[in-house]
């Protein structure tokens, strides 16, 4: 038998009696149409490769595809579903963890 935990209470979910619910978030980077100008067409593509490959070399692989896709599943019991949906960027508890500088 497959055996699931609500990722954020960490309550056993039986897969033949509880109700799931499986959040699945993904993040990339967002690319916009580019203007192109006439300042653009006199750069050198070759070099600007050449530089953002300097730029990479000491970046390992999971940190350059963090920078452009990056995906997350999470297990989710009814209770932590239905907060979720109330604030799914946790924007509540940054609030309640900001402290006033005195």
């Amino acid at each position: 038998m497959i055996h699931y935990t609500c990722d954020l209470c960490g309550r056993t979910l039986r897969a033949d009696q509880d109700t799931r619910y499986e959040v699945k978030v993904e993040v990339y980077a967002a690319y916009d149409p580019m203007e192109v100008t006439s300042d653009d067409l006199g750069k050198d593509p070759a070099g600007e490769i050449e530089d953002l490959l300097g730029q990479m070399k000491d970046m390992d692989a999971e940190e350059l595809e963090g920078q452009v896709y990056k995906s997350f599943r999470y297990d989710l019991c009814p209770e932590c579903q239905a907060a979720f949906l109330k604030d799914p960027l946790g924007k509540a508890m940054r609030q309640r963890t900001r402290f006033e500088h005195n």
